[in-house]
């Protein structure tokens, strides 16, 4: 199995991919669906901007220096903390908070794992 997925993600005209471990790339893609569900609930004025999943890809090799590709944990904590930072008073964002809080930890704990070697 290959180590890595890319999770292709479009905000508009600019895509972006997101390379996750390959375990993990269908939960960022099944987060991005569910936070897209609940943006709209949000009353907040200033929403996060949340792309849309296009695809998952085994592998990628670009050749636009426009594209940008993303570490996953970091995508992740911007993510989680674009979420935080919201004044939400009459939708329960902790539900969502607590998704994506359980798929940082879930990485954190991968990539910790991986420097100790045991993902080989």
């Amino acid at each position: 199995m290959a180590k890595w997925k890319y999770v292709l993600l479009q905000d508009g005209e600019q895509l972006e991919f997101v390379q996750m471990p390959a375990t993990h790339a269908y939960q960022l893609s099944a987060l991005n669906r569910r936070l897209h569900k609940e943006l709209d609930k949000l009353t907040v004025a200033d929403k996060p901007n949340l792309p849309k999943v296009l695809a998952e890809c085994e592998s990628v090799e670009l050749h636009d220096d426009h594209l940008l590709l993303a570490h996953g944990l970091t995508y992740v904590n911007e993510l989680e903390a674009s979420f935080a930072s919201l004044q939400e008073s009459n939708y329960p964002l902790i539900s969502l908070l607590t998704e994506i809080r359980a798929l940082q930890a879930q990485l954190e704990q991968w990539y910790e794992e991986d420097a100790e070697g045991l993902h080989e």
